[in-house]
């Protein structure tokens, strides 16, 4: 039994295994004991695996292509996940996670248009000129990039509260015409209900971001927060520490007093693609 699946980069790897393996489970008609007992897997491991709160394994997902007669479903799956995660930085897959499952994302960013509200050709211009990069790397990052963005498109994508400081309308990252255009797709997804976009003008005269940019990922079900970080080392950091990720908190509230409201921040952004 052969079923084509493929990796949704909008759903948790885990997540998506775990749904498709509980789908085949009650397919064949077996219960999770009926299950467990021809794997030699407790009840207790299989649930937290069906309900995507821990990772699968290779030979887990054999296992269960044998008890199943699903061929190599499951395994096939499971590689293709693997291997669409290998093309991402370590440190960066567990913000997969929580960016997927985010029922909001706040965002500062004091250099860049952020990722999810890249195009296509700012992704590549940005990534293509990592030192040491290929050029057929560089295509596989921004495929991933890309990718990510399909959260947005979600029935219930989560909302985004994004600051970009003025500076970002300033910086030339590539010509002029690349720079319009991802300006005008900024304006487009800025009409979106589930995107609030606000803009930091110098006149504010505010220093508490100038360190770097941050997401916080605000999880569902009163679940604990967690924070990606931007920093100048090779590695930016993903935390899920309370006392770190509140401290980013009271920074974003400190930025966002200083923000111009979304219509004036729109203004400033539409004049800039004047000039």
């Amino acid at each position: 039994m052969t079923i084509p699946l493929a990796p949704d980069p909008s759903i948790s790897p885990r997540i998506q295994f775990g749904t498709e393996l509980r789908k085949f489970r009650l397919s064949a008609g077996f219960t999770q004991r009926q299950l467990c007992d021809a794997i030699h897997l407790s009840v207790s491991q299989l649930s937290m695996i069906e309900n995507g709160h821990r990772a699968p394994t290779m030979d887990l997902a054999q296992h269960v292509d044998e008890a199943l007669g699903l061929g190599a479903t499951l395994t096939g799956l499971l590689d293709r996940l693997n291997r669409a995660a290998a093309q991402l930085p370590r440190w960066f897959r567990p913000w997969l996670d929580y960016e997927r499952e985010a029922e909001a994302l706040r965002m500062w960013e004091p250099l860049m248009v952020p990722g999810l509200l890249q195009t296509e050709e700012y992704a590549r211009a940005i990534l293509s000129r990592k030192p040491g990069i290929t050029p057929e790397q560089a295509e596989e990052h921004v495929a991933a990039r890309m990718d990510r963005q399909s959260i947005l498109q979600r029935h219930r994508p989560p909302m985004l509260w994004v600051i970009l400081d003025e500076g970002v309308f300033h910086r030339p990252i590539a010509g002029p015409e690349l720079m319009r255009s991802q300006f005008e797709h900024l304006v487009r997804m800025a009409e979106n209900p589930h995107i609030s976009l606000q803009v930091l003008p110098y006149r504010a005269c505010s220093v508490v971001g100038l360190m770097g940019g941050f997401v916080i990922a605000d999880m569902p079900g009163g679940a604990p927060s967690a924070a990606y970080i931007e920093s100048q080392s090779t590695e930016d950091r993903v935390s899920d520490r309370s006392d770190e990720v509140k401290g980013l908190e009271l920074r974003y509230d400190l930025i966002r007093v200083d923000a111009l409201p979304r219509s004036d921040s729109l203004g400033m952004i539409k004049e800039t693609m004047l000039r």
